[in-house]
């Protein structure tokens, strides 16, 4: 007699693969640490509410709400996708430079190709995601990450 038992198949997580916000119960949970992030380095970049507003993909008011912390909305995917890059972007500065040029660098006016003369606030704020993303990419190449 030969014994049978049902197989039931779980999709395993990839190890390494890319985070794509995509289930609403991953944006509710990474919301606020987010948002808590974001708010951190911008006001580490001295940047004002146009430009975090405009770093995060959200209006001024909302921008205004979060910061007084009266905002108990989700960010979405692209908003999520955004505050990963610019994490991303500020990790990796503090881990390149030893002092303030890691805080400094974001407003700095840069000859680099994939800045065009702008300060990579400027850039990440004209270019969107993809500049984001970018930008991430170029500072893990200079520490040497890629």
């Amino acid at each position: 007699m030969m014994a049978s038992a049902a197989i039931t198949h779980r999709a395993a997580p990839v190890a390494g693969g890319l985070q794509n916000f995509s289930g609403d119960g991953d944006r509710k949970r990474l919301t606020g640490t987010a948002v808590k992030a974001v708010l951190r380095l911008v006001d580490a970049w001295g940047g004002n509410n146009a430009e975090g507003a405009a770093l995060l993909g959200v209006s001024e008011s909302t921008w205004d709400r979060i910061k007084a912390g009266k905002w108990d909305g989700t960010l979405s995917q692209d908003q999520l996708t955004r505050a990963s890059a610019l994490i991303g972007v500020f990790k990796g500065l503090h881990q390149l430079f030893a002092d303030s040029m890691a805080d400094r660098w974001p407003r700095l006016p840069n000859r680099g190709p994939i800045f065009g003369a702008k300060s990579p606030v400027e850039a990440m704020i004209e270019g969107g995601i993809p500049r984001m993303l970018e930008i991430r990419q170029y500072i893990d190449a200079l520490r040497g990450g890629l």
